[in-house]
């Protein structure tokens, strides 16, 4: 009798071996999917750089829907970092070494105080409303553990007064605080990050800042919402301070 087709042949192996051919398609594709965004990769110049990377950038192009009537966004679309003659210079010519600031690092955005060029519009929640807001304006919200810091001073660096917290900015879907709100002692009003307070007994202290520097954080356009881009540029300038605001 003649051997069935079947008679030397492992299925349990043929299993195994499409399984390992589906999952290499699979780390290839997500690795191209996942280049969409932030690719052809840049040198410190600007200029395109030699190594790519493995896997090519996708050459057919994706349109995602944006919800909530904010347009579409087609990638990858070559877009370019909008930020061009930034007052840095290089130190040194070796590829990767820092860049040293040449005027104000906190008015230009360089170094520990730099920011991305991301959309000036709020962000939103689920239902399309924006996501951070003042507690002042939302009848449903309310203080219910921990140390109320509205009313009490904001302290700078070196524990000098600089203003009044006269507000808490909620993150409505998470439930948490994202910004103090603070009336400077120049009439100006400015939101501090959270995570960069710290509520003691003695008042709100901003470690990152010196007295001179709060009026000089990046405002906000309404009064009762923050875009991401000026997110970014709060977050940026109080980061930044932790090195240059002396």
């Amino acid at each position: 009798m003649s051997e069935p087709f079947f008679g030397n042949f492992d299925l349990a192996q043929l299993t195994l071996y499409l399984f390992w051919v589906f999952f290499a398609g699979l780390i290839v594709y997500l690795q191209r999917e996942n280049m969409r965004e932030g690719y052809p990769l840049e040198d410190d110049d600007g200029n395109i750089a030699a190594n790519q990377g493995l896997f090519p950038v996708p050459d057919k192009k994706k349109t995602f829907h944006l919800p909530h009537g904010r347009g579409s966004v087609t990638v990858p679309d070559d877009r370019v970092e909008g930020r061009t003659d930034l007052a840095i210079e290089k130190v040194l010519p070796s590829g990767g070494y820092p860049f040293d600031p040449t005027g104000d690092p906190m008015a230009d955005g360089v170094g520990p105080a730099s920011w991305a060029a991301r959309q000036d519009w709020p962000e939103l929640d689920g239902e399309g409303h924006p996501k951070i807001a003042p507690m002042s304006s939302m009848t449903d919200y309310r203080h219910a553990a921990g140390r109320d810091p509205r009313g009490m001073e904001v302290l700078d660096r070196n524990s000098v007064a600089v203003g009044t917290v006269t507000d808490m900015w909620i993150d409505k879907p998470e439930l948490m605080v994202r910004y103090l709100e603070m009336k400077l002692h120049s009439g100006e009003t400015r939101l501090a990050p959270i995570t960069m307070s710290r509520i003691t007994k003695k008042g709100v202290l901003v470690r990152n800042l010196t007295a001179p520097f709060f009026d000089r954080v990046p405002t906000t356009k309404a009064k009762d919402q923050i875009t991401l881009l000026e997110e970014e540029k709060i977050m940026a300038f109080y980061a930044g301070g932790q090195l240059y605001a002396s």
